[in-house]
């Protein structure tokens, strides 16, 4: 069998070396932090906490959390803990209102990430002797060049795919001989279907692992994925906010994902209180990065929904597990791996129709594709305006939708009082996909 370590010496360190590790590398980040954040320094000190209070691990909680809502008050160098000199990079994600989730990285932090992302690649059986098929959006997007790095760093033939195309992607796959496969599990269930549309089989190719992430993805479709690749399918997460892919990563075992505590230290709370809740209890999942220089975020609010657990892994590695998300503590969709915010799209339209009118998201997944349609209401005057003026619209409000998501919708212009009222809080989103 390959070696399934990056870095046997962290990945299996046994706990109590981790927890002291932790805690000098969070004690020395905290100061990084204090003494070069503004914004943060200032929440620390509304807080009564200053970087003499935390000594270790141990007083983790006595610092304020970080949310989305921060990012956006302090976008876009409000966080930023470098100079802009020592940055080489951004990546980025969408923002809940339009603005951007704009990370920073120094080349050191670039280093590690790919660093992260070598040990999910080589936890798959990855090596030198393999030819890693890169299919995540390259860009703003993390997911494709925090792949490509740590497919580099393992010493892969690297192919820089990104998405689309797929039937040159198959083609590709089998002159080349492609053994690894990173993209989101909705791309590779297509690559799958498509596989058999040509006429071919698992058979006629020659992958042996896949390495999926970005999106919301059951049993169900690991299942589907494997037989119709001829391969086993491997859970990958991250978020732009602490580096990209690479926080947690699935070995052999596939029983949750092994977090690189080295990196990140991850906490569970009640997101109604924000108390620490004890391991195996479902809560929303909390990261403190404590080796990152440029975009360092303590005690950050990811929302996701999990359960964190030390059960002994027949992998070897010691690395706390953390299940997949079982849903959100916010209003947040991830739709087609791009993150959709109900109030990304009031923003559309209150920009077309200048007031919001009442309106569905509606997210479904047909086969194993997600599709996104937004039902709009239009008022008693617009609704008799002719055809193609009601046309020109929904045109309009496409291309917004794209400009502001990244992604497309389908646009559903509907006859007034359509739409279902509420007593109680509007049903904006209705969610028909079976996604636990």
């Amino acid at each position: 069998m390959a070696k399934r370590y990056w870095n046997e010496k962290i990945e299996c360190m046994e706990h109590s070396e981790m927890q002291k590790l932790q805690s000098e590398r969070l004690v020395k980040q905290v100061k990084h932090v204090w003494d070069n954040v503004p914004y943060y320094r200032k929440k620390m000190e509304e807080k009564g906490v200053t970087p003499d209070d935390i000594k270790g691990i141990e007083d983790l909680h006595k610092l304020p959390f970080l949310s989305k809502a921060d990012l956006r008050d302090a976008y876009p160098y409000g966080l930023l803990a470098e100079p802009l000199s020592n940055c080489v990079r951004i990546q980025s994600t969408s923002g809940t209102t339009g603005k951007r989730v704009v990370a920073f990285y120094t080349q050191h932090d670039i280093d590690l990430w790919e660093d992260c992302c070598a040990r999910a690649i080589t936890a798959v059986g990855g090596t030198n002797e393999d030819v890693c098929q890169v299919c995540y959006g390259y860009g703003l997007f993390t997911g494709g060049p925090g792949l490509n790095g740590g497919s580099h760093k393992v010493g892969c033939l690297t192919l820089p795919m990104s998405s689309g195309n797929t039937e040159r992607q198959i083609q590709f796959m089998m002159d080349l001989g492609s053994t690894i496969l990173c993209c989101t599990p909705s791309y590779a269930a297509y690559i799958g279907e498509t596989l058999h549309d040509m006429g071919y089989t698992p058979d006629d190719i020659k992958l042996k692992a896949g390495i999926f992430g970005a999106e919301p993805w059951t049993e169900e479709m690991r299942h589907e994925i494997e037989k119709s690749l001829g391969i086993k399918a491997y859970d990958i997460y991250g978020l732009t906010e602490t580096s990209g892919p690479g926080v947690s990563f699935e070995c052999e075992e596939q029983t949750g994902m092994h977090i690189n505590e080295d990196h990140f230290i991850a906490e569970i709370i009640d997101p109604d209180t924000g108390e620490v809740l004890p391991e195996g209890t479902k809560g929303e999942l909390v990261f403190t990065s404590i080796t990152k220089e440029a975009f360092p975020l303590l005690r950050y609010r990811t929302r996701d929904i999990c359960v964190l657990s030390r059960k002994k892994c027949s992998c070897g590695r010691t690395l706390i597990k953390m299940t997949k998300p079982m849903g959100r503590s916010d209003d947040m969709l991830i739709i087609k791996g791009v993150n959709v915010f109900p109030s990304q799209i009031e923003t559309v339209l209150i920009k077309d129709f200048k007031a919001t009118p009442n309106y569905q998201i509606v997210v479904d997944r047909v086969g194993n594709a997600d599709t996104f349609e937004i039902k709009i209401e239009l008022s008693d005057d617009m609704f008799s305006d002719t055809i193609k003026d009601i046309a020109t619209l929904e045109k309009k409000l496409s291309a917004d939708i794209v400009q502001i998501l990244g992604i497309k919708a389908k646009i559903s212009l509907v006859e007034p009082k359509s739409i279902p009222r509420s007593e109680g809080k509007a049903v904006r989103v209705i969610d028909k996909r079976k996604l636990v």
